[in-house]
Order: C-alpha cells, then structure tokens, then sequence
C-alpha cells in the first residue's frame, strides 16, 4: 500500500465507528481523516464505508481491508515490543509475569536483581490473565501446571511447587484431625471457587464431598488466611507452611499434590543480554527457595 496512513486511519474509523472517534485516538484533525479516507477510496476504486447519521459502517470492501490493517497493526505491535526488550544490556524495564501464588519466593529475587541492576525497572505483572510474549507484554513468564505450547516460546522446566494440607489450631480444637480420608466427610474444607486446573485443587474436588467445602476462594492468599482463621482444612505451599508453623498438617504431603513451573520466554528476545541475565540469576536463586 503506497500510504499506510491513510489505511490505518480508515482502519479507525472501521473499528471505531465515527469520523470524530477516529480524530481523536489518532491525535488528528477530523479534516484530516475524512481526507485520508477520501484518498484512499479514490485509489481503491471502492466504497469502504456506507455514510449515515451515526457514522460511518464498512462495507465488504472496507471489512476486507479492517481485516488486513489490523493483521498489520498486530504485527508492528509485536515488532515493538521485541524491540523494546532486545537492548545489548541489563536496562530499561525488565517484565515478569507470573501467578501470585509464588510471589512470597519471586520478590525477593527480583529485588535482588533489581539492586544489582540499577539501571533496570522491574515490572511484575499477577493475575490470571495469560500475558502474551508474542505481542512483547512480558519478557519473561513463570507458568504453572502443564508445560506451555505456544508456538515461538522458549519453555524450560523450573521447580516445583509443594503443597501442604493443613489445619489452624482453633479449627483442630474444635473438630480435631481426620482420621483418614474416608472421615473427610465429617470435617470443613476451604477450597478454589471456579475450575482452577491445579493438581491439588482437583484431589481436593475428588476426595471431599463438594457439601463439605464451605469456604471457597480465587486467590491463594484468601486461602491461607481462611484456614488461619479456622473457616477449613485447606492447601498451603510449603513457604507458607514455614513461615506459619502452628499450622497443623494434615497427613504427608503427595506428591501428586505438587504443581510444576515453568519459565517462558519469547524465541526473539530469549537470548538478549537482559533475559539470559535475569534466567541465571533466577535459576541460581530458585535453589535456595523453600518451594
């Protein structure tokens, strides 16, 4: 296309819907868009969008184009964000993303890269939504569970992640221990409240009536402070369990408990000097965590 301008602002006003909306995420003037848009058909030898009151709607030839614009726009995403995290040194801003269950351990560590980095930002990004690597969103991803498939991502086996079913002192003063697994039936549990895939969750789903789950939670942190509270019998990580030590557990640890992490890191930036920097550090780290 001769004029990228004028695709990506009738790519806007397709996305957008008005000629006014257009302007403004552009920073232009409206003039301006109603020119480029003028130009662009004109060149085309097609309608891109039916004119009405409310603004403007593409047509089949306006969709076609919306399609391969934001196919383009996309990929000078991607494009930016790779360069963004591709510098020769260990500046700049460094993003990790991971679970929030594993920050107590990840931190401290980060932290420690940081100081020893003054150059570099670090951004640490939680939650469940699955940051993409491809579009430069994080530089590095710690994931749990089974091991990542996303095409052009460097995945590498990390540690992994105990578990401990437990019990708070006042709840074992009250309704005491079980006395194996058939007596789950007769005890409380604090459990995940949604489909959370992890291993300990699904042996809690398959070994305790749901009735008996009565307290039920999407973070891991809500978990521990229920069962320190006394709301259950619930899983704890191993960190948490030493720096709790009144808890009380329950029976040994399984292994089939535990869950695996791994570290991710997008094929254009896995050997940059910042990640390959931060990788061996982390990995040096991770054999002092308590995990």
């Amino acid at each position: 296309m001769e004029n990228w301008d004028e695709v990506r602002t009738a790519y806007q006003v397709a996305k957008i819907g008005t000629v006014s909306g257009a302007a403004a995420a552009l920073g232009v003037h409206h003039a301006t868009v109603i020119r480029h848009i003028d130009a662009l058909e004109q060149r085309l030898g097609a309608k891109l969008f039916q004119r009405h009151a409310r603004g403007y709607t593409p047509t089949e030839a306006g969709q076609d184009l919306m399609q391969v614009a934001g196919a383009t726009e996309d990929q000078f995403t991607q494009l930016a964000g790779r360069i963004r995290g591709s510098g020769d040194g260990v500046s700049g801003e460094l993003v990790v993303t991971s679970l929030i269950m594993i920050a107590p351990l990840l931190i401290p560590t980060l932290t420690r890269f940081q100081t020893e980095n003054p150059d570099l930002t670090v951004r640490f990004l939680t939650g469940e939504r699955l940051f993409r690597l491809e579009y430069g969103e994080a530089h590095v991803a710690i994931r749990a569970g089974e091991a990542p498939d996303q095409p052009d991502n460097v995945v590498q086996s990390f540690v992994q992640y105990t578990m401990h079913l437990v019990a708070a002192p006042a709840y074992v003063e009250k309704h005491g221990l079980p006395k194996d697994m058939d007596d789950f039936r007769n005890h409380w549990f604090v459990g995940h409240d949604g489909s959370n895939r992890a291993p300990f969750n699904l042996w809690l789903v398959d070994h305790v009536p749901a009735d008996r789950i009565n307290f039920r939670t999407t973070d891991n942190r809500a978990t521990l402070g229920a069962v320190r509270a006394g709301a259950g019998i619930g899983f704890v990580a191993r960190h948490a369990l030493q720096e709790n030590p009144d808890l009380v557990e329950v029976m040994p640890s399984l292994p089939e408990w535990s869950v695996p992490l791994w570290l991710v890191t997008h094929v254009d930036l896995h050997r940059s000097t910042k990640v390959q920097s931060f990788l061996t550090f982390l990995k040096k780290e991770a054999e002092g965590w308590n995990a």
